[in-house]
C-alpha cells in the first residue's frame, strides 16, 4: 500500500524539486541584474521534468572529430537537465543578459506553480488520510 502512495506522490515531489531549483536560478539572475557580463540562465522545465521522471529525455551524443572538441555534458545541470543561457531581446552595453521584466515574470510564474503543486499535494494527502482512516 505504501508503495502505491509513494508512486502517487513521486511526480509531484520531482516537480517541486525542479521548481525549487529553477527558482534558485531565477533568483540568481535577479540578484545579478547589475553584474557586468552576467548571463541569465534557466532550464526548460517540461524537458527537465520528463528527463527526471525517466522519460525520453535522452539526447543524441555529439560526434567529435578531434580530441579538442567539447563533449555535450560539460555544462551545469539541474537534476540532469542542462542549464541554458537566456537569449536577451535587448542586449545591454555591459554584456549582462538579465532582463528584469522577463525574470520577474518567470519568477512569479514559477512561484505560483510551486504553490499550486503544494496545495494539490496537501489536498491529495488529506484525501489519502481520510481514505485510510475511513
Amino acid at each position: 500500500m505504501s508503495s502505491r502512495i509513494d508512486e502517487m506522490f513521486q511526480f509531484h515531489q520531482t516537480a517541486l524539486n525542479l521548481r525549487a531549483a529553477r527558482q534558485e536560478l531565477l533568483a540568481a539572475n535577479i540578484a545579478n541584474a547589475d553584474t557586468p557580463n552576467y548571463k541569465a540562465r534557466d532550464i526548460d522545465f517540461a524537458r527537465a521534468l520528463q528527463g527526471a521522471l525517466g522519460g525520453d529525455g535522452a539526447q543524441l551524443p555529439l560526434n567529435t572529430t578531434a580530441a579538442a572538441h567539447l563533449q555535450g555534458e560539460a555544462g551545469e545541470t539541474v537534476m540532469g537537465a542542462p542549464v541554458q543561457y537566456r537569449i536577451p531581446t535587448q542586449p545591454s552595453a555591459d554584456g549582462n543578459t538579465v532582463e528584469m521584466d522577463t525574470e520577474r515574470t518567470q519568477f512569479a510564474d514559477n512561484a505560483l506553480r510551486y504553490e499550486a503543486s503544494v496545495r494539490f499535494i496537501s489536498e491529495r494527502g488529506k484525501d489519502v488520510l481520510a481514505a485510510l482512516q475511513g
